[in-house]
């Protein structure tokens, strides 16, 4: 018979502590970041599906960008209706409306170009249809993220949410790549769907019932103008929103309308364009990673120097490059760009009030992609009137300059971290604010 451990004895048997997850993740910020990796994992495949969706039904490339300005223009069009809604009604019962806008319309989306040739006009209305869901999401999700997490440790908290986030853009862009060879863009399409489906669901458990409503104040357009005077206020925020409004819209035709058809013409199709994209994602978690040790004292200086190397895709494919070098320089990039994502957000968290989060979130996405429709739509007859490899030296060259340009404000140079979240002092109860996180790290 075997003996039974005694105390003392170098075989005692002892419990095993329960796996804790760290204090400053709690039940909605754990449940947001896991509808987060859902989302990321669909939609990145299903962005190159969507582009070689056209290209397979004899679209050129004038038209590819045609249907990601229809995926922009309505969020440019709603998105300040959407940051103003979130910050009145609960954000995550905004998030799962536009989950549920999205994944109708992706699977309708898939259900046309897997039952046949679908036409140019219903693919646009579609991806416009996907448009509008982000709207509304983006301007929420982000002002219940912000909300969700309090303390000295919150840059940690977005940090490991982005390195989350990311590195379900790794396996998505290179499994999207991967299936668009292997089985069409129209199975690619349907997963994004029933992603989306998955991601709606879990945001419907975010507990924020025992919150009172924000009552509101006196209507829409004054939420509006209470959140433009938010926004103006602050030179280092519109600066920058400036400086990406630009350089988003550079960065968007290269790499939705150019990327595409320098892979389909130079690097052997849509598997090696995934691979390139699953690099960059491979590079944003490297660059999230870093920030959970890294905590730079001026957030937007180090953040913004980051930004410089946000040209080095367009360049890449003006050269042309070779896979692995266009590769090597999408990893780059993304560490380089996570190191900006991880200080705006820590820089928004600590000097905007809870309670005005969404309608500056919404200001901030306005800002960034509002010019976005206009280039992808142009990419095209500009690539037709220089040709391509001027287009994209010319993308590479303007991300330099209004990089360059905001570091002439002061405010974005001087801009310090905080050892206490002081912003939140003066702000009122939001619809869905979490207890506060005590105890971060």
């Amino acid at each position: 018979m075997a003996s039974r451990p005694r105390p003392g004895d170098s075989r005692e048997v002892k419990p095993t502590a329960p796996l804790r997850r760290p204090t400053w993740a709690g039940r909605n910020y754990s449940l947001l970041t896991a509808a987060a990796v859902v989302t990321n994992l669909g939609s990145h495949g299903a962005l190159i599906a969507a582009a070689f969706a056209v290209l397979e039904t004899g679209g050129d490339g004038g038209d590819v960008g045609l249907v990601a300005a229809a995926r922009t223009l309505p969020l440019v069009l709603f998105l300040l209706i959407g940051g103003a809604v979130a910050d009145r009604l609960p954000r995550h019962r905004v998030m799962v409306a536009a989950n549920a806008l999205n994944c109708v319309s992706q699977g309708a989306f898939a259900l046309l170009v897997l039952t046949g040739e679908p036409r140019l006009w219903q693919m646009m209305l579609l991806t416009a249809l996907g448009g509008t869901g982000h709207a509304f999401f983006s301007p929420a999700a982000e002002g219940m993220l912000l909300s969700s997490v309090s303390g000295e440790q919150a840059s940690r908290a977005f940090a490991v949410f982005r390195m989350a986030m990311q590195g379900a853009a790794v396996g998505g862009a290179a499994l999207g790549g991967a299936m668009v060879a292997a089985i069409g863009p129209g199975w690619v399409l349907a997963a994004d769907a029933v992603a989306f489906a998955l991601a709606g669901s879990l945001r419907a458990f975010l507990d924020v019932g025992h919150i009172a409503p924000r009552t509101p104040g006196g209507g829409l357009l004054a939420d509006l103008r209470e959140g433009w005077r938010e926004f103006t206020g602050r030179t280092w925020l519109w600066a920058v929103v400036v400086q990406f409004s630009i350089a988003n819209a550079v960065v968007a035709a290269a790499d939705a309308v150019y990327g595409p058809l320098v892979a389909r013409d130079h690097l052997g199709g849509a598997g090696p364009w995934g691979l390139a994209l699953g690099f960059f994602g491979a590079g944003t978690v490297a660059g999230a990673l870093l920030m959970t040790r890294w905590k730079p004292r001026r957030l937007l200086l180090a953040g913004t120097l980051c930004v410089f190397p946000l040209a080095l895709p367009s360049a890449a494919l003006a050269i042309p490059t070779s896979a692995g070098i266009l590769c090597a320089v999408m990893f780059v990039t993304g560490v380089t760009l996570e190191v900006f994502g991880v200080s705006w957000m820590t820089a928004l968290h600590q000097e905007i009030p809870e309670d005005k989060l969404s309608r500056v979130a919404a200001y901030d996405w306005f800002g960034s992609v509002a010019l976005v429709p206009l280039a992808t739509a142009l990419a095209g007859p500009a690539e037709l009137s220089f040709g391509r490899t001027p287009a994209l030296w010319g993308c590479a060259v303007l991300v330099v300059v209004v990089t360059a340009a905001v570091l002439c404000v002061p405010d974005v140079r001087n801009l310090r971290r905080r050892t206490k979240h002081v912003a939140a002092a003066a702000a009122q109860p939001s619809a869905d604010a979490e207890s506060p996180v005590r105890g971060l790290g």
